[in-house]
């Protein structure tokens, strides 16, 4: 009698099929396995530093976060390299990534390394670090607060569509795309940039140990090159990744390159894998925008 075919011959394209399934389950099990961590490889101490990467824009510090304080609490992590890379965004994640940073370099050194840009958000969340690094080139600073929101006021108009409101206060409505701002509405929202901005530039201040006159002067919205930022007090030395990760060396007393543990862990979606991650955050936002008009304040 004829021997059976094996199941990979009769059934090629299934086999191959489950072939592919197999591999994509154990890379994604690799990677949870592995998360964020990877070795010094060749010549390493045993040492172990933190690299946390804040890229693209700021809607969510979550993770972030919580990868902050999960290098905080962990002994065998000595300290922590702050890799930013990003234009800034939302108020209150910004403000949370800059309390987790404050906490964790309470306790151990945090040295910010600052790529092509980190402003506004990126450099608020960044500057409670022990010690700045920036390219020459950087784009840094941009400390200020804008609103924005849509008027689609004439538009609607021109449609013949009217807006009907009914609110427990005259400022309840205050930026509704079908109406423009009346004066009070909007010195009433200009009191919360206002408040916003000073926030900002009192952390900065204290982050810093700058007078807060002069951080003032500097926060006009204006953005900064590394080295005029150095200049002016926002930074402290000049340098890319790996001078930044010598001078984290310098300050946790290692002669030789550290383990990375790198992170925080996440899944990229297929939207920032084909138009990159500050593209993708840039697109949600105006979509967001669209579906759901409407205030935002932003550290940008």
């Amino acid at each position: 009698m004829k021997p059976k075919a094996q199941f990979s011959a009769r059934h090629p394209f299934l086999f191959g099929f489950a072939l592919l399934i197999l591999a994509v389950v154990l890379f994604m099990g690799a990677s949870a396995f592995f998360g964020g961590r990877h070795l010094g490889g060749a010549g390493s101490s045993g040492r172990t530093v933190g690299v946390v990467y804040l890229e693209g824009m700021i809607l969510d510090g979550a993770d972030v976060v919580a990868f902050l304080r999960e290098l905080r609490e962990d002994p065998d992590v000595e300290g922590v390299l702050l890799r930013v890379n990003s234009p800034g965004g939302a108020v209150a994640p910004s403000q949370e990534m800059f309390q987790a940073v404050r906490e964790l370099a309470a306790v151990k050194p945090v040295v910010a390394s600052y790529g092509s840009v980190a402003a506004s958000g990126g450099y608020y969340a960044s500057c409670p670090a022990t010690l700045i690094v920036a390219n020459p080139g950087s784009v840094t600073g941009s400390i200020g607060v804008l609103m924005e929101y849509m008027d689609m006021s004439e538009l609607a108009g021109e449609l013949g569509v009217r807006r009907v409101l009914l609110a427990s206060g005259k400022n309840k409505g205050a930026g509704s795309p079908l109406e423009p701002l009346t004066p009070q509405q909007r010195e009433q929202l200009m009191g919360i940039v206002r408040d916003m901005h000073d926030q900002f530039v009192s952390d900065v201040t204290i982050a810093r140990s700058m007078r807060k006159d002069v951080v003032a002067a500097l926060a006009d919205g204006r953005v900064y090159t590394g080295r005029q930022a150095r200049e002016n007090g926002l930074v402290d030395e000049l340098g890319g990744f790996e001078y930044a990760l010598s001078r984290l060396m310098d300050l946790c007393h290692m002669t030789e390159r550290p383990d990375l543990y790198e992170g925080p862990p996440r899944d990229v979606p297929l939207l920032e894998k084909l138009v990159g991650a500050e593209s993708a955050a840039r697109l949600f936002t105006s979509w967001t925008q669209r579906l759901v008009p409407g205030v935002r304040f932003l550290y940008q």
